[in-house]
């Protein structure tokens, strides 16, 4: 476990205890602008992590969801910066599900090159630094019990398919049908990547609006795990997007997450649009 590795879980587990707090109390519900959902647990994560990144790295600028939601976004021009998620799948939270995360990446050169996702409610922590990827195991006191290495599998004869259990969309149906997909799951929040990283899946498309921060943990896990998550014209998804005449900043495209390399001429311009006959 690299220093890095050790803030970055400590911070997360600071601001998963937080959430259990709103979370076992019952939460109060408000809407951005955008009509998503946001809690006081969100707001209380946020910031927590805002707080001892500061602390730790003073020098590495942070972008957050519901401080850029606020209007207060840093200059990150310098390359180097944090995404923060403080509670990714918070329909998942609203609705007592388990699958809701903390995300916390580091981004150098448009790429997250660390990062955490911890899930409080199951409990469970899965981190990545220094092209390693691992999965922590927590007891009820919400102590470190287990720490395993992860590694994405190789695929076999059929694909297993993680999706979105709140954005899922007719693009989504096609990608199962034209690779076919016989077997997914309906996972919330970044969790998907996470059961890329640990062997469990092979690939999670995403049609839906993401945003950065919604991913870029994941990402990191993913990536140090042996996957790779690539836009639809199987170039690699970079972070740091402020500027975009499409859409917002820190929107991403359309993307596919794969676990085995191998499968990535599948989602390359040559044979991703016929698979999904997208307009």
């Amino acid at each position: 476990m690299t220093p890095l590795c050790e803030m970055l879980e400590r911070i997360a587990l600071d601001a998963g205890a937080a959430i259990l707090e709103v979370y076992d109390a019952g939460p109060q519900v408000c809407y951005k602008d955008d009509h998503s959902p946001v809690t006081e647990a969100d707001e209380r994560a946020e910031a927590i992590i805002l707080e001892r990144l500061a602390a730790a790295f003073p020098q590495i600028p942070v972008v957050a969801e519901e401080s850029v939601s606020s209007g207060r976004v840093p200059d990150i021009s310098g390359g180097t910066f944090f995404l923060v998620d403080p509670l990714d799948g918070t329909k998942e939270f609203i609705n007592r599900r388990n699958d809701f995360t903390v995300n916390i990446a580091l981004i150098e050169g448009n790429v997250p090159v660390a990062g955490i996702v911890y899930a409080p409610a199951q409990p469970c922590a899965y981190v990545a630094d220094g092209g390693r990827a691992e999965k922590l195991l927590l007891d009820p006191a919400w102590a470190l019990e287990h720490r395993q290495a992860i590694r994405v599998r190789v695929r076999g004869a059929e694909l297993t398919a993680v999706a979105s259990r709140s954005h899922n969309s007719s693009e989504t149906e096609a990608f199962l049908t034209g690779h076919g997909v016989m077997n997914y799951a309906s996972v919330g929040s970044s969790l998907k990547f996470c059961l890329l990283a640990e062997g469990k899946a092979d690939v999670y498309p995403r049609f839906g609006r993401t945003m950065e921060w919604d991913t870029a943990a994941g990402d990191a896990v993913l990536k140090a795990a042996g996957g790779s998550v690539v836009r639809l014209d199987g170039s690699r998804l970079l972070y740091g997007k402020t500027v975009q005449e499409e859409d917002s900043p820190f929107a991403n495209p359309h993307f596919i997450a794969w676990a085995d390399m191998s499968l990535l001429h599948l989602s390359g311009a040559e044979g991703l649009q016929p698979a999904y006959a997208l307009s």
